[in-house]
């Protein structure tokens, strides 16, 4: 199994947010800028335990890890997205059946892995695959411009981690991961949602 430094992490992504921050738009506390932290405390075993139980899953790695530091993360930016906590994740299929349908709809061809399996800079996000978004397990709040973070369990590499997608309209369509981990890498680097 891989071991994910998320406390590091998440501590460089809360000092980069807090440096970028817009005084005006952020609802920051003075103890949360002081402390660098923009996290959660972190979820129990337990709270995992049931989360997995309630969504009949077993969370990948790296997620879990994450859950492990920070149960969620707050709206922290100006994407208004936030990280959903063990109470709130959730299958995409139960609150998003309208956009999967949209997404279904479109006519897209059967898209073959050569096209498929990019990652980094060659990627393109139009090849995605929509029949994934039946399944795909919603693991934070959509953003005003309709962003959305997933982990998709029909991509599952040799050490358990499923594919993320950050999904969106505008995109459109998906800037996919081979992790969460690699994900919230990314997202660390640029200092924010917006990839």
């Amino acid at each position: 199994m891989s071991s994910f430094n998320w406390e590091s992490l998440l501590k460089k992504f809360s000092r980069k947010l807090i440096e970028e921050r817009d005084e005006e738009d952020w609802d920051l506390t003075p103890d949360m800028v002081k402390s660098g932290w923009l996290g959660y405390p972190a979820a129990s075993e337990a709270q995992i335990a049931e989360a997995e139980t309630r969504l009949n899953t077993r969370f990948p790695p790296s997620y879990r890890a994450f859950l492990a530091v920070s149960n969620g993360w707050r709206n922290s930016d100006w994407t208004e997205m936030h990280l959903y906590s063990t109470s709130e994740i959730d299958w995409f299929a139960s609150r998003n059946q309208e956009w999967i349908s949209t997404w279904q709809s479109a006519g897209q061809s059967p898209l073959l892995d050569e096209k498929y399996f990019v990652y980094g800079a060659d990627q393109d996000c139009i090849h995605l695959r929509p029949e994934y978004l039946s399944t795909a397990l919603e693991i934070s709040s959509g953003s005003g411009d309709g962003d959305i973070f997933l982990l998709i369990p029909q991509v599952v590499s040799e050490t358990g981690e499923w594919e993320a997608w950050h999904l969106g309209n505008k995109l459109p369509g998906a800037y996919r991961y081979r992790s969460f981990y690699e994900l919230m890498e990314k997202i660390t680097d640029q200092g924010c949602f917006i990839l």
